[in-house]
């Protein structure tokens, strides 16, 4: 198995096409590899060596893909989201340690504003809409002598991500080459990708989804990437009939944004036959997973993935093998199985889903605590504590319940917020749900729920508890129901429960 990010690119066939992007030529695998020598030889001579971290602050496009697989071959990588303020790029490069930094020539922004405060060097990325897509120089600010030609060994780290989640202080997550190379390997084989597929990214590149999903784990195949420069479901068809895709990845939201506007598009879905669709880093509720089958007439592959595994550790497998609807499928790389809450043993039970395998990573930087709460050694393995809560059911597939800090305790009873989700998605008007906590005085929580009417429906917040009424249990009947336009959505484009409430001001002021 490849050890490294540079041995999983270095058989495939020179003129072979590896990134593309819009009205852009195709950048082939023999100059990806070459651009990895220039960038090699560009940080050297600008004095970074193969463990100093490079941040990259860059839009999504094919020059961020790019960056990431030639600068993850020379250095450390940490992608930042391009829409941090001065005080988080501030916050973020001083906790990563970073020596440098990868900005657009041209940028002017906060990114550059924090990393001349923090006294970092500067790279400025140099690129041609007239060259292939992704090409791009590199130019320092500054120029050092040169620190060697050698690329990382597998143990280095390749990827370094911070965890967003309930602790007020992001913890590191350090990623090693061969960590991300056999997650990409997992992903390849379990999607069957060969050099005849073609994905269409959507995702953001600085998030673990769509670096290893959509990137790493097609070149690994020798395949190619159509690099969006985002999500966008006015233009999402368009590009389908542009790249001629034969699989894309997404969150549940971007899938559920894409069914409101397939219907004025089924000349392309009937053009373009998608060999399957991928869905990860959130729940796909059932009812949207069986939608998106019947849409695109092709099988919905629902994934399970986490940063902390370099993304995939489950997922549902691709026919004649079933899809589940409300499953993530089978272990898909990792070893997956079910660990008690609170006890480190594994039972055969509900309980906590924990990982081991080689795309795991070797434990959160500079915390101890974090780390002693999250891995514990059992049955001559060393296994990660996932946070989420579920159990396999009799063919082996997982059904996740929730994640254990996001289940809801109302007075002592406890409510999984997917339940409730499943709940409502079946109601004709519904298009979109998230249940969350409710602050209460003498409960501790209480449920609520925040909904996305379909296109041209309508039901009101009474119509909606009574359905909901009818199937389920009183105690889980969210007490309030608010209906949106649009639910708040994290960076990723995931739909966040934990602080809802307060995003949407249900909760008074202290």
């Amino acid at each position: 198995m490849a050890a490294t990010i540079q041995s999983l690119l270095a058989d495939h066939a020179d003129n072979a096409p590896a990134i593309g992007g819009f009205d852009r030529d195709w950048l082939t695998y023999g100059a990806l590899r070459q651009l990895t020598l220039d960038v090699r030889a560009a940080l050297r001579k600008a004095g970074v060596g193969p463990q100093d971290r490079v941040a990259i602050v860059l839009p999504n496009g094919p020059e961020m893909a790019t960056a990431f697989v030639t600068l993850a071959q020379s250095a450390t990588t940490a992608p930042l989201n391009p829409a941090y303020r001065e005080e988080e790029y501030a916050f973020y490069l001083q906790d990563l340690k970073a020596k440098a930094i990868i900005l657009e020539d041209g940028y002017d922004g906060p990114a550059l504003a924090a990393a001349q405060a923090c006294g970092i060097a500067v790279l400025r990325l140099i690129s041609d809409p007239q060259l292939a897509a992704g090409q791009f120089s590199l130019q320092a600010s500054e120029t050092n002598s040169p620190d060697g030609s050698a690329g990382p060994e597998r143990d280095d780290i390749a990827l370094i991500l911070h965890t967003s989640g309930t602790t007020s202080r992001p913890k590191i997550v350090p990623l090693t080459q061969a960590n991300i190379a056999a997650s990409a390997i997992h992903i390849m084989d379990t999607l069957a990708l060969t050099t005849e597929d073609r994905c269409l990214n959507v995702m953001p590149l600085f998030h673990i989804h769509g670096l290893i999903a959509a990137v790493t784990a097609s070149l690994a195949a020798g395949a190619s990437i159509w690099c969006s420069p985002g999500f966008d479901a006015l233009r999402f068809f368009g590009w389908m009939r542009s790249s001629q895709p034969t699989w894309y990845t997404a969150v549940p939201t971007m899938h559920q944004a894409l069914l409101t506007r397939a219907g004025r598009n089924s000349d392309v879905i009937e053009e373009v036959k998608l060999r399957f669709l991928r869905s990860s880093s959130a729940s796909l509720p059932a009812q949207v997973m069986s939608e998106l089958a019947d849409t695109f007439k092709a099988p919905v592959i629902e994934a399970y993935g986490m940063t902390e595994a370099a993304h995939q550790m489950a997922s549902n497998p691709l026919p004649p093998r079933p899809q589940k609807p409300g499953s993530v499928g089978i272990e898909a790389g990792p070893q997956v199985r079910i660990a008690h809450e609170t006890e480190n043993r594994l039972i055969d039970d509900v309980g906590e889903v924990v990982i081991s395998g080689p795309n795991v990573t070797p434990g959160y930087e500079s915390n101890e605590d974090a780390n002693k709460s999250s891995f514990f050694e059992a049955q001559g393995r060393r296994w990660f504590r996932t946070g989420d809560k579920g159990q396999f059911d009799s063919d082996g597939y997982l059904q996740l319940t929730g994640r254990l800090k996001e289940i809801i305790n109302r007075g002592g009873e406890k409510i999984s917020p997917l339940e409730v989700d499943g709940v409502f998605m079946d109601h004709p008007a519904v298009g979109q749900v998230v249940t969350f906590a409710l602050p209460h005085p003498k409960l501790g929580e209480e449920v609520a729920a925040a909904i996305v009417l379909r296109e041209g429906q309508s039901a009101d917040e009474r119509e909606l508890r009574e359905f909901a009424a009818t199937r389920m249990a009183d105690f889980k009947v969210p007490r309030k129901v608010v209906i949106l336009d649009e639910i708040p959505k994290g960076a990723t484009g995931k739909m966040q429960r934990i602080g809802l409430a307060e995003k949407l001001g249900l909760v008074n002021p202290t």
